[in-house]
């Protein structure tokens, strides 16, 4: 059997969403990391931050530097991995974007129409990777 292929298919089903979240998720903080460096002024304007800080919009050229690291990483586990390590790394990321999400709605400014957005996709990533590692969970039961 293939270290790719668990054994039953909803086990195979889980894995495959694992993978597939991870795949999804490198090129959403891949294209947040082109926006964090190109503009940053502008996203933090979205965020409604004061987006003609110097302070803060080289702190967003620094997350997008640490984006790109971890988009490639997202992409590099999801295509080549073994099981168990997507599975850790799914843990991790379930935990890291609801975090994300949580920290969102703290904001230090007016929860505009961008950082909901933003955290509901931040909740919304941890939801599918944490159904993913559930139903996983109970196909190996």
């Amino acid at each position: 059997m293939s270290v790719f292929m668990p054994r039953t298919r909803v086990a195979w089903e889980a894995m495959f969403g694992i993978r597939t979240t991870l795949r999804i998720g490198a090129i959403v903080f891949g294209l947040s990391a082109v926006l964090l460096l190109v503009a940053p002024g502008f996203f933090l304007d979205l965020l409604l931050l004061d987006g003609a800080s110097d302070s803060l919009r080289w702190a967003m050229r620094m997350i997008g530097l640490t984006l790109i690291a971890l988009a490639a990483n997202m992409a590099i586990v999801a295509r080549s991995s073994s099981d168990s390590s997507v599975t850790t790394a799914g843990i991790v990321m379930a935990i890291v974007a609801t975090a994300l999400g949580v920290l969102t709605l703290t904001l230090p400014a007016t929860l505009g129409w961008f950082a909901i957005l933003y955290a509901a996709v931040g909740f919304a990533f941890g939801l599918n990777y944490a159904i993913c590692l559930i139903r996983q969970g109970r196909s190996e039961c």
